[in-house]
């Protein structure tokens, strides 16, 4: 089955990787290889893309697009944040550029059958590595009501979060909740109608939470973003793309305290911290998708870009 994906932002996403032949560039989140194919074309000759991704079909889909091209590419089925050790085993000291696209793939929303859509009758899965062993459906039918809830509320930013998780421990307790339909109904049913308005649906920020606390998402993102100027060569650029405001806040704030000078507290008559900036922010705010590129992608509305350069 093909592994679909749009990738968003491609042009901005190469003009901040400043890619050119010869350059070594990490594409930590392969998807449907848009954006590794587009670098690996301005890279070569001479230039390595290292490919990561978590999804197993993500991976195969990538070694049937670069068969190829194989001298210049390195694929590994791994998480972005252990990309230390992946250049380790490749005796790699640093890099020239490193993307990281933390959104979904169409392919892992519409095809995968993992459950992480809140409109099929799928399995509550919503791992993006089908060999990790914690599923959604574990989360719920084994955590209890005050977990739940701060999971809603903590990575879904969900306001009947409570509500929400005293439905489901109710629900359970008669029979399991064994498909993602069955918890979107819940969802649905727990929510005043008076507070399920609005342009998306009300199961959006439960699935959304669910998913990154399945994948351990946000502290994965600040394991990579803590590490990220020990990781490039001076002049190596950073691309993220965020699609929700708790990524784009942990990337945000890195990127701050990695391109700050003395971070000694206010009054001190001499800097004791010795601490200097390591990275220089490319990006005044948060760049978005086009107009145009939102009407021919609406899954691009989302999405936040950031950008830095080694110092």
């Amino acid at each position: 089955m093909a592994y679909r994906h749009i990738s968003v932002m491609r042009e901005e996403v190469l003009a901040h990787l400043n890619c050119s032949p010869g350059k070594v560039v990490v594409d930590g989140t392969l998807g449907g290889c848009g954006h590794a194919g587009a670098i690996l074309d301005r890279i070569v000759p001479g230039g390595l893309l290292i490919g990561i991704d978590q999804d197993p079909e993500a991976i195969r889909h990538a070694e049937a697009m670069f068969k190829d091209r194989r001298d210049n590419v390195r694929l590994f089925h791994d998480n972005f944040a252990n990309l230390p050790a992946i250049l380790s085993k490749l005796a790699i000291s640093g890099v020239d550029g490193i993307l990281l696209d933390l959104g979904l793939s169409l392919y892992q929303l519409e095809e995968s059958g993992r459950g992480f859509s809140f409109r099929r009758e799928e399995p509550l899965d919503m791992r993006m590595d089908t060999e990790s062993k914690t599923m959604a459906a574990d989360l719920i039918q084994q955590a209890d009501e005050k977990e739940l809830a701060r999971i809603f509320r903590e990575y879904g930013e969900e306001r009947w979060a409570n509500r929400i998780a005293r439905a489901v421990v109710r629900r359970r307790k008669k029979r399991p909740i064994a498909t993602a339909k069955d918890l979107s109904q819940i969802v649905v049913g727990a929510i005043p109608k008076a507070g399920a308005g609005g342009r998306i649906h009300p199961a959006t920020r439960v699935f959304m939470a669910l998913r990154i606390a399945v994948n351990q998402e946000l502290e994965r993102l600040e394991a990579i973003m803590d590490t990220v100027p020990e990781l490039l060569n001076a002049g190596g650029r950073l691309c993220v793309l965020s699609f929700h405001s708790l990524e784009d806040r942990i990337v945000k704030h890195r990127l701050k305290q990695h391109a700050a000078g003395c971070i000694c507290p206010p009054g001190l008559p001499v800097c004791t911290c010795n601490h200097h900036p390591t990275l220089r922010i490319l990006t005044r705010k948060a760049e978005t998708p086009s107009q145009g590129e939102v009407r021919a992608n609406p899954m691009a509305r989302s999405t936040r870009l950031r950008a830095a350069e080694r110092l």
